[in-house]
């Protein structure tokens, strides 16, 4: 799979396979996302690799941050997202060049934080926070 920001600055490729793929409900995806879950796919870190650009980041400061936002520079958009823990990369659905290839969610995450208006279909596995790995 191939993808990349609103711009084409950044372009990335996928060789892993994902190995979750979710909608995260934390306050912290939601500011991200503009108000709704933030979309995503865990794929293998060394199965994710940028080949036009070079991504900015952004670590929020204090002790209970646990992800590294990577983003483009020029249009802004964040493209990926690294948790502390993990050799995976958590990539936005929206940057796919073919996002119907998602075919949805598996589990909402941090439902526990979700707002009123976030739809989490009934038969989705849901998680209060970060589901047992």
């Amino acid at each position: 799979m191939k993808g990349g920001c609103y711009c084409g600055a950044l372009r990335y490729e996928i060789t892993g396979r994902p190995v979750f793929k979710a909608q995260c409900h934390c306050r912290a995806c939601q500011s991200f996302a503009g108000g709704a879950a933030n979309v995503f796919m865990a794929v293998p870190a060394q199965g994710f690799a940028y080949d036009t650009g070079e991504p900015k980041s952004y670590r929020k400061p204090g002790e209970d941050t646990v992800a590294t936002r990577e983003f483009c520079s020029c249009c802004g958009t964040q493209v990926a997202s690294r948790r502390d823990g993990l050799d995976l990369v958590m990539v936005k659905v929206g940057t796919l060049d073919e996002p119907a290839a998602y075919k949805g969610p598996k589990a909402a995450i941090y439902v526990a934080e979700k707002q009123s208006f976030h739809f989490i279909p009934e038969d989705l596995p849901s998680f209060e926070g970060f589901p047992p790995v």
